[in-house]
């Protein structure tokens, strides 16, 4: 791996601009003579290397990070962020953490919910391994397929099959700012998963930096790996270069609406019977919840408004007679439904006002930034309507909440549970993410609003999946345990088989396999198997 280099700066000026550094700093002037040692190619200092002296070290790391409670003052910060700008790079960036014993957090888009990515809640230091400038995306739509680097977002990667077709498409994210590397670790749904499946359901082969700086694609990493990766979480196995991924097929025309109903508009009945058909409806149809708390008709006083807002793979016509025959409370009109090109979609489903050029798409930036904590839950039997009249007295408590009811069925009762990591298949009727949103850094307002969120968490058990209460990878929740102190089977257990049920046990015996010295670490990474817990004495045998 190591080859001869010309320095683009001099290695005793390198020196000489980190010799007033600390201690602590003396990893960085390591890191960075490592990183040229063993890289093939030149690396400009100012482009891929940032310190927390350099002006421009606040501005990267918050460049894509959606939480603003991660990146409160308090919160540790990296040594370093290191930029890759080839495939080599990354693979110099593990060789050298290695050889430093130092912990790596890698980033491809930011939409971490806890931060994992760009944070630690271990006093071990770190360095960010930022996948931004890996964005190159290749699509044959003779082969139905595509490559994208783990640090393009969705909507780059639904323009570029734009481009090349108006009926290929993709089955990934809502959100177009969502980096593709992150995304598809943890499963990646979207608006067509109830048609396709996920993200990661349509993955064909991978390229990964495994534990010992290799690359290795599907056929070199071996079938166990290939199945980790496309949703047991991210960097547990290696760091993501690229994935190849299939094209599904999409109408010229596709219809969204978005149809609002208030408490006072019978919402709470409309709801109920919501949860009784959105799994069973027909499979072209993903048609969500937004749940928010609004202004009432009489002043000063607040309401519960439920947004059904849907992608519907076809034209008006036949959209109007499914509802009509399935879900006819929601009084569907021609007028409520608008028909367009399925990118179109992409932006309407994310947010983006009318006429908004698909371009946008490029500029790969999130509307959302807040300070916020998520927690999400599954759904099996539908809740009474005596159980949503409680969860609106709550709602209405607090500032800032957001809910969004996703609906499952179709082709994701198809796959089986452990096909890929995601277990969360035949019986769920929806997913639920929960949000409180908040607008300073102040310690007493953050502990509000979590209290909040918390209390809310312990109210909806009682409605949700038991046994265990299922939660989403890719909405991550440090809530649910967490290890600061290495890994340990016992400890991961708790919130790993709340994310990957019994797959949790696979994941483990691929990663004690993959990445034996647990080199990819975080508060919630797979556990290496130990041979037997440490406390007990007992052996573990999965």
């Amino acid at each position: 791996m190591k080859s001869s280099t010309t320095f683009i700066l001099p290695l005793n000026i390198i020196l000489i601009a980190f010799s007033s550094y600390a201690s602590s700093q003396s990893i960085q002037q390591k890191f960075y003579q490592c990183i040229i040692l063993n890289s093939e190619l030149s690396i400009p200092f100012s482009t891929a290397f940032s310190v927390p002296e350099d002006a421009s070290f606040t501005t990267i790391l918050q460049s894509s990070a959606q939480n603003l409670r991660c990146l409160v003052s308090s919160v540790p910060k990296p040594l370093l962020i290191f930029t890759p700008l080839v495939e080599n790079h990354v693979q110099a960036a593990v060789t050298c953490a290695k050889e430093q014993k130092i912990n790596l957090r890698v980033r491809s888009g930011g939409h971490d919910y806890e931060g994992l990515s760009y944070i630690s809640e271990t006093n071990e230091p770190f360095i960010i391994v930022d996948l931004s400038k890996l964005r190159s995306i290749t699509v044959d739509i003779q082969d139905n397929s595509a490559w994208a680097q783990a640090g393009a977002t969705n909507g780059e990667l639904f323009f570029r099959i734009s481009q090349k077709s108006k009926t290929h498409g993709f089955p990934a994210g809502l959100c177009p700012s969502l980096g593709l590397g992150g995304h598809i670790t943890g499963g990646a749904y979207g608006p067509m998963m109830r048609k396709y499946g996920l993200g990661a359901d349509n993955v064909i082969d991978a390229r990964i930096v495994d534990a010992e700086g290799r690359i290795l694609d599907r056929e070199s990493m071996g079938e166990d790996l290939f199945w980790a990766i496309r949703g047991g979480g991210g960097a547990s196995f290696g760091i993501i270069l690229s994935w190849k991924v299939r094209l599904v097929p999409v109408p010229q025309t596709v219809t969204v609406f978005t149809v609002p109903k208030t408490l006072e508009q019978n919402g709470t009945n409309i709801l109920y019977k919501w949860q009784h058909i959105a799994d069973k409806i027909d499979e072209d149809l993903f048609m969500r919840v937004i749940i928010q708390v609004v202004n009432a008709a009489q002043k000063g006083e607040k309401t519960i408004q439920t947004n059904y807002n849907a992608l519907f793979l076809g034209k008006t016509e036949r959209l109007i007679q499914i509802i009509e025959e399935s879900f006819p409370e929601l009084g569907l009109t021609k007028k409520d439904c608008t028909e367009m090109s399925w990118i179109e979609s992409v932006l309407y489903i994310a947010g983006f006002p009318a006429k908004t050029p698909p371009e946008v798409l490029l500029q790969g930036k999130s509307l959302f930034k807040n300070y916020f904590k998520a927690k999400s839950d599954f759904v099996k039997v539908p809740i009474p309507e005596s159980g949503l009249e409680g969860l609106w007295k709550r709602l209405i408590e607090e500032d800032s909440p957001l809910m969004i009811f996703n609906p499952y069925g179709g082709m994701m009762s198809k796959i089986s549970e452990s096909e890929t990591p995601f277990p969360h298949r035949k019986g769920v009727i929806y997913k639920i993410q929960y949000l409180t949103l908040w607008n300073d850094d102040k310690p007493e307002t953050e502990a509000k609003h979590v209290d909040w969120i918390r209390r809310l968490y312990s109210y909806m058990g009682s409605y949700v999946s038991m046994f265990p209460r299922e939660a989403y990878v890719n909405y991550r929740d440090l809530d649910l345990g967490m290890n600061k102190n290495g890994s340990s089977f016992i400890q991961a257990s708790f919130w790993g088989t709340k994310y990957f049920k019994d797959n949790f046990n696979r994941l483990v015996r691929v990663k004690t396999k993959v990445d034996p010295d647990n080199f990819f670490r975080h508060e919630q990474s797979i556990p290496v198997l130990p041979l037997m817990d440490e406390k007990t004495g007992e052996n573990l045998i999965l």
